[in-house]
């Protein structure tokens, strides 16, 4: 779960995401399954200091830093290489909810401080 501040309200909020990538000890990428429209990723690019909390790891501060279309792209390929059946039914879900085809999605690092 990661906790963001709102751009506009300055509340906290929270969202559980989909780790896609733990490609180190203190650092994960998540993805916005519903593009750079979802709510939480414009909270982020207003303010990119979150507080996650993955595994044992409670409220933990970080950095969450919104990747380049490349990198997306080729965190993407891995994902769908190492998790086949997880990405079909990701990919059924959002293309269902967006009415449009998936060919890219926009993804996170995040970085533990």
């Amino acid at each position: 779960m990661m906790e963001h501040i709102g751009r506009t309200s300055g509340a906290k909020r929270h969202v559980v995401l989909e780790v896609v990538d733990h490609p180190g000890p203190r650092e994960y990428v998540i993805v916005s399954g519903f593009g750079t429209r979802a709510q939480w990723y414009r909270n982020i690019q207003a303010d990119s200091s979150v507080r996650l909390w993955v595994g044992t790891r409670r409220a933990v501060p970080a950095t969450a830093t919104p990747m380049t279309e490349a990198e997306s792209a080729t965190a993407l390929a891995h994902y769908i290489r190492e998790h086949p059946k997880a990405w079909r039914n990701l990919r059924a879900v959002i293309e269902r909810a967006t009415g449009a085809p998936v060919d890219t999605l926009p993804m996170v690092r995040l970085r533990l401080r």
